[in-house]
């Protein structure tokens, strides 16, 4: 292959949206997915205040690079970047050509078709792909994660032993900055 043919070849970049609020083995599942479908992925950790993360932007980005770091990529580059424009301008500025959404069950497909839907009005070039939640991760979300740690319960299945103990020490220190006298379980 001659250096103008190579040069020809133009990279599937793809970006993978969302809070990550915190990153779950569900979420590296679609990430390690995702890298089959794409050269470059970009995981995009939107800032989203409206949502009141447990987790600053800045923390979230973190965890997701530490979970990435022992990732098989599948011979495609990953990136960690924050966000907090219109995910379809985020997108264009990366260059990409296809937005990776996943799905656990069906009550997320409504409002996912009706985001793809509103993606592809804003700009035709951008191509929504959905991949489908494993079998194992179908029913993990940040936010009962974050409830079931919150309570003491063991998360470890749901999450890397990073991210786990993370939350275990949010969680102890909310525990100790409200003079709550409830014990929260360390994960260990």
């Amino acid at each position: 292959m001659s250096v103008s043919e190579t040069s020809a070849i133009k990279r599937r970049i793809g970006v993978y949206p969302g809070t990550f609020d915190p990153i779950t083995n569900g979420h590296l599942d679609i990430i390690q997915r995702a890298s089959r479908q794409v050269d470059h992925l970009i995981v995009g950790v939107a800032r989203n205040a409206g949502k009141g993360p447990l987790y600053s932007t800045d923390e979230r980005v973190a965890m997701v690079r530490e979970d990435l770091a022992a990732l098989n990529s599948n011979g495609a580059s990953i990136e960690v970047r924050a966000f907090d424009t219109l995910l379809m301008h985020f997108a264009v500025e990366m260059n990409a050509s296809v937005i990776i959404r996943g799905l656990r069950a069906v009550s997320d497909f409504e409002y996912e078709f009706q985001m793809a839907g509103m993606n592809a009005r804003l700009n035709p070039k951008v191509e929504t792909i959905f991949l489908m939640s494993s079998e194992k991760h179908q029913f993990i979300s940040s936010r009962f994660v974050k409830e079931i740690g919150r309570l003491g319960g063991d998360i470890r299945h749901f999450v890397s032993p990073r991210v786990a103990d993370r939350l275990a020490e949010r969680f102890a220190q909310e525990t100790r900055g409200t003079g709550d006298s409830t014990s929260v379980q360390t994960l260990s």
